[in-house]
Formats: C-alpha cells, structure tokens, sequence
C-alpha cells in the first residue's frame, strides 16, 4: 500500500513539476498574447463605441481578447501555475510597450490569471474541455469586471455595475474560453502542441 501511495505521489509530482519545454512555450503564449493585447489596446474603441450607448455597461463585452492568454497558457501547459503566469506576462509586456492604462495593466492580469487559475484548480488540473474552458474564461472575466469598476468605474451605479460585470463575465466565456479552447485545439491539430498533453489528446481522436 505504501508503495502504491508513493507511485502516486511520485505520478502527481510529475504532472505538476514544470519542465523547461513547459517554460518556453507558456513564455511563447504570454509573448505572442501580449501582440494581441496591444493590438486590441487600439482596436477595441471602436466596439466599445457602439457597444456602450445601447445599455450602460454594456462595453465589458470587449474583454475578452484581453482574458485569453491565461486560459490558452492554462490549456496548454496544465500545470498550477500556468494561467496566472501567461495572462500576467502578457500584461507586463503590454505595459512595458506602453498603453492608456499604464502600470494598472499588470494588477489587471494578474487579477484576470488568478480567475482564470483558480477555475483549473478546482478541478485538480484534470479537465480541460470546452466546459471547463469557459469556466476559466467566466472567472477571468469576473476577476476583470470587478477589478475594472473598483479602479476605474468606483462610484458607478448598481445598474451600470452589474451589466458590466456581467458583460465581461459573459466576453470572457465565450471569447476567451470557448475561443481559447477552439484556439489550442487548432494547434495541436498541426502538431505544434506534440509534446503537450493538449496535443496528444487531439492525436487520440484522429
């Protein structure tokens, strides 16, 4: 029985230890997320524009593109830690190049990782299908909304607030779950992801 114990432990140290390949990539996906969150650091006024006038709040549809690196990272890698670490290097990136928020861009991502990171924990690190994506996506765009209306919008009112948190709750469900999801998906389906759990799991199914 000891013995099976300690196959288990050893099996799980395994799962969750971090090889160099696990860096590098995960480092990749904060790099090549951060040139989607500059981009989108411009693009998203326009949506915003149109979005905003039609209901108060309603602008926190936008984040989604913002969200998407902790849930791709936390797909890809699946190891503790993975989500928060690609969702808060993209945002330091981000706000080393320079952006209208500034330093508050990285207390950003770190709030939207640790959404995003507590979701795959709950579930052990085990389940990483479109269910459990969009999950991950929600609580990165919960942790948004909430950090955005206690920095930016304090002294909003009850109506405005609970719109946008639940604007940015819904954006980070389905563009940066389900669209991060569907994302790594296609990647591993080109064999870039072979050496990743991510990538075997769609070879199986071939």
């Amino acid at each position: 029985m000891s013995t099976s114990v300690s196959a288990g432990q050893t099996a799980t140290g395994r799962r969750f230890t971090w090889r160099v390949v696990d860096i590098v990539v995960a480092s990749v996906i904060g790099v090549a997320c951060a040139v989607v969150f500059l981009v989108w650091n411009i693009a998203y006024e326009l949506p915003s524009t149109l979005l905003s006038p039609l209901l108060p709040g309603l602008g926190g549809l936008v984040a989604g593109p913002w969200l998407i690196a902790g849930v791709i990272g936390g797909l890809v890698v699946r190891k503790p830690g993975a989500a928060l670490y690609t969702e808060l290097l993209a945002a330091v990136i981000s706000a080393l190049v320079g952006n209208q928020w500034g330093p508050l861009t990285i207390v950003s991502g770190l709030v939207q990782g640790l959404g995003a990171e507590i979701v795959l924990a709950i579930f052990l690190y085990r389940a990483f299908g479109p269910v459990v994506a969009a999950l991950a996506g929600a609580a990165a765009g919960l942790a948004c909304g909430i950090n955005d209306i206690v920095n930016w919008y304090a002294g909003a009112d009850a109506a405005f607030t609970a719109i946008y948190i639940a604007s940015t709750t819904l954006s980070g469900a389905v563009i940066a779950g389900l669209g991060g999801w569907a994302i790594v998906r296609a990647l591993a389906a080109t064999g870039a992801l072979s050496r990743f759990a991510a990538g075997r799991d769609v070879a199986r199914r071939v």
